[in-house]
């Protein structure tokens, strides 16, 4: 696969358009609104929903190199990462956030990054906290053996990632009044509302706690776009504690959700979401008549 050839990534036929499917749920529909799932979930078995979207442009740039990414002990993104590094013939580095435990396994997730050939480089937090800036980067490559790399940021969120995005919100065209997606990096969400047509808006759901991620989001639309797009806003109330933090009430929602829909919910990014909507409509926040547009960003891991 050379610098910008896409055909190698075609040739793990990825499912695009991914498919919109309506649900008929009578909480949403008491209040006037249609719930639809843009079910990225499904565009490849191991490469799924916005990690495909964001990793396929940077992917096609690697032209046989290295390529080096960051992330949690737990990280989707790690994972998904290491697959496609598997599936094309490409090696691939893992730098993991905090200290290697000496005689502990891995855990599956990492376990899971190992089994399909990605090399693990643990930094502790400080290393990592400061991994943007170029001394610090150029040490993890050096200590990662992996200089010349190419570096792939945590969570995927570069400009190319989110140029990747633009196609999701292309997609859902005029599906949808609202589209609603839950936010790590931001990445996802600054294409998506970009590429939706005038007259929709973008809602997200961080996991996160902090109320930074506005800023992030702005900066990597003008990066990517050299100006802002779209019409956008974050709602920061349903975090539920922190990132892969839940609660039983979350808990109970989602299994609820999954037996009413027969969806597998993620609980770190799409049982926020999810719930979030549902809390916004109880409160009224959307129009009778809203088409909402829920994206649902990746499935639970086995």
């Amino acid at each position: 696969m050379t610098g910008t050839d896409t055909r190698g990534l075609a040739a793990l036929r990825p499912r695009l358009p991914s498919p919109v499917q309506e649900v008929a749920d009578e909480r949403f529909g008491r209040r006037g609104v249609r719930l639809l799932l843009k079910r990225d979930d499904l565009i490849h078995p191991e490469l799924v929903g916005n990690k495909w979207r964001k990793l396929a442009p940077n992917l096609t740039t690697a032209d046989g190199r290295t390529v080096l990414t960051f992330g949690g002990a737990y990280s989707n993104h790690l994972r998904a990462t290491a697959a496609a590094g598997r599936l094309l013939g490409l090696s691939t580095v893992g730098v993991v956030r905090g200290q290697e435990l000496a005689g502990r396994p891995l855990n599956p997730s990492l376990a899971r990054c190992a089994a399909d050939g990605m090399r693990l480089h643990f930094a502790d937090r400080s290393a990592y906290r400061r991994k943007a800036e170029p001394e610090i980067l150029a040490a993890l490559l050096r200590a990662a053996d992996a200089e010349g790399a190419v570096v792939v940021p945590e969570g995927g969120s570069n400009p190319e990632a989110v140029r990747g995005c633009r196609a999701l919100g292309e997609e859902l065209g005029e599906h949808a009044d609202v589209v609603a997606l839950a936010c790590g990096t931001g990445g996802t969400l600054a294409g998506l509302a970009a590429g939706l047509p005038p007259g929709r808006r973008t809602l997200g759901i961080p996991v996160l706690k902090g109320g930074f991620l506005a800023d992030d989001i702005r900066r990597l639309q003008v990066r990517a776009f050299g100006g802002l797009r779209g019409t956008w806003s974050l709602d920061d109330r349903f975090h539920h504690g922190g990132y892969a933090r839940t609660t039983p009430e979350l808990d109970s929602f989602a299994e609820d959700f999954e037996h009413r829909h027969g969806l597998p919910v993620e609980r770190v990014y799409v049982a926020k979401m999810l719930h979030a909507l549902l809390t916004l409509a109880e409160e009224g926040a959307f129009p009778r008549g809203t088409a909402l547009a829920a994206v649902i960003t990746g499935r639970p891991f086995p």
